[in-house]
């Protein structure tokens, strides 16, 4: 049986997307549950680990509610591989599993040990750098953020950290989980991923943003010059 903990982060009134969630697992000799997601809508303001004027200051932007939730939730089970002391393969409810998953699950699990955090799945391509290559299975450091946070998998050790640095939340999750200067953790990920993203529209509620410029994109500038320099816990660290 495998030291392995198997959490798909899912919200309670998204029935359709955990049976998809189901039923794709259903695929694999994974055992694993559902962990009820924070729903943005339902949040209490104010809530107090999200402070909007720094974030507004140092991102240009505020988070939506759906963001902030699915930050909260990723935290959830954080604590859940804490709790259980297991290495721990958390989905979102919207992936797709393809075939050489399981076996890279294993190879992970048994093989290649050498990781707190891999990145299973992304939703843009990014350049890399090979550490580790098996046969059809290679081990990478992205070279740029490559978002997205639908599986991955964690050591409990390395959940701490991300509880640590997650005192407040100042970015999306997908973002955070990459901000190695915050955590101190590599993100390393399995090239060509064994996961991907299904076409279910997303639960987080999120606007198209219009890029930051001119004025705005200076001030940003500004602030996060003097977070970094100024700040006894900077969010944007050298």
């Amino acid at each position: 049986m495998r030291n392995l903990q198997t959490l798909v982060i899912s919200m309670l009134r998204s029935p359709d997307r955990r049976e998809r969630a189901a039923q794709e697992l259903g695929k694999t000799n994974l055992q694993w549950e559902l962990l009820d997601a924070i729903d943005g809508k339902l949040l209490a303001w104010p809530v107090p680990e999200y402070l909007p004027k720094k974030v507004k200051r140092l991102l240009g932007f505020e988070l939506m509610a759906g963001e902030i939730g699915a930050f909260l939730s990723h935290k959830k089970a954080w604590q859940a591989c804490v709790d259980q002391q297991k290495p721990t393969l958390i989905f979102e409810d919207d992936f797709i599993l393809h075939p050489q998953f399981e076996k890279t699950v294993d190879y992970l699990l048994t093989e290649y040990q050498d990781w707190n955090l891999v990145r299973l799945q992304a939703l843009e391509d990014s350049p890399y750098r090979v550490i580790h290559k098996a046969d059809d299975i290679v081990i990478a450091i992205n070279e740029i953020d490559a978002l997205g946070c639908t599986a991955y998998l964690v050591k409990p050790e390395a959940a701490q950290k991300l509880i640590d640095g997650a005192r407040y939340i100042y970015e999306p999750i997908d973002h955070y989980i990459e901000h190695k200067a915050v955590h101190g953790l590599s993100f390393l990920a399995v090239r060509p991923y064994p996961s991907d993203i299904s076409q279910s529209p997303t639960t987080v509620y999120r606007p198209d943003r219009a890029s930051i410029r001119g004025w705005r994109k200076i001030k940003r500038s500004l602030a996060r010059f003097a977070d970094r320099h100024f700040s006894k816990h900077p969010w944007f660290p050298k």
